[in-house]
């Protein structure tokens, strides 16, 4: 049976199969939260406060982190509230504005990355022309680009998502109102949905690590020109974390958005999107600050600074 109208709400039945693991998972989500939140607001503010951060690398950075506090500030509060009670509903309201702004967020990031990898290209590859090819006014070009390629994806795959025939139970497998979980929820033809999703997936995943890779190709070359030892290792040291983010970022979305509907991601489709919606933000701050020795100082300076008054 469907329901074509407005359903009052959905379930979100995430793990509530196995009630115990939600009680760990309750006070290690509220942990991670915490650490998602002040790992993100410290690189936001050492971005802004510190001169010598202020650099197109940590502007970016800083977009990630404010990127990465919006993106668990939407999904985490309704993670928490489903794991530490019986009650797993969610308004449609609710469900509405949690998939608009996960998908915004989500695409945004996608882009964000390779904006991020260009100017790792930039900087290692044309570094006597950094300063002049990546100035302020082409940095809030491309940082703009890529909230615009999310803002636009969300206004396509929201409202087509929404007008699915949903099953009349309102059961969602999964503990987000995302579209592949929506999708599956669905008891009509959802071949069109299936077909625009593995586009998106193809324009936000795919196609970026490509773009990604291409350029870590030149910087991997270029690296190996340097005759600095040290100049060699930070070089080594920044593009790896960026890649490590990439990778558990891309890897997870494209399992779970590629084919939303296949056996595999609805068995796992859970999984991946707790790693993608819970992990992932919080190692971006734990990779880009603890392998970074310019965020440490900086951190350094901040708390001596303000220990002095």
């Amino acid at each position: 049976m469907t329901n074509r109208s407005s359903p009052m709400g959905f379930i979100l039945l995430g793990f509530s199969q196995w009630p115990q693991l939600e009680k760990v998972l309750f006070w290690i989500v509220s942990l991670f939260y915490v650490m998602i939140i002040c790992g993100n607001l410290t690189i936001i503010l050492l971005s802004c406060l510190e001169p010598r951060l202020h650099t197109p690398m940590y502007f970016f950075l800083s977009n990630l982190s404010f990127l990465e506090l919006c993106f668990t500030t939407t999904s985490l509060p309704q993670m928490l509230s489903n794991l530490w009670g019986p009650e797993k509903t969610i308004t449609y309201t609710g469900c509405v504005i949690q998939l608009c702004v996960f998908l915004c967020l989500g695409a945004t990031e996608g882009v964000l990355l390779v904006v991020m990898a260009f100017d790792r290209y930039v900087a290692v590859c044309q570094p006597l022309r950094y300063t002049i090819i990546m100035d302020p006014p082409l940095c809030w070009k491309l940082a703009f680009i890529a909230w615009l390629s999310g803002l636009t994806e969300s206004l396509i795959q929201s409202p087509i998502t929404l007008q699915l025939p949903f099953c009349s139970h309102h059961q969602v497998d999964d503990f987000l109102c995302e579209v592949p979980a929506l999708i599956r929820l669905a008891c009509g033809d959802t071949s069109s949905n299936e077909l625009q999703m593995t586009v998106s997936a193809v324009l936000f995943t795919i196609l970026p690590v490509g773009l990604i890779l291409t350029s870590y190709g030149y910087i991997a070359q270029a690296v190996g020109k340097i005759k600095s030892e040290e100049g060699r290792q930070k070089a080594i040291a920044t593009c790896f974390s960026h890649l490590v983010v990439v990778f558990m970022f891309y890897g997870t979305v494209a399992m779970v958005y590629t084919d939303p509907k296949s056996n595999f991601a609805s068995e796992n489709g859970k999984f991946f999107t707790f790693f993608y919606a819970v992990i992932t933000p919080l190692l971006n701050p734990l990779i880009y600050a603890l392998r970074n020795k310019d965020i440490k100082r900086a951190l350094q300076r901040l708390l001596k600074k303000w220990s002095s008054k």
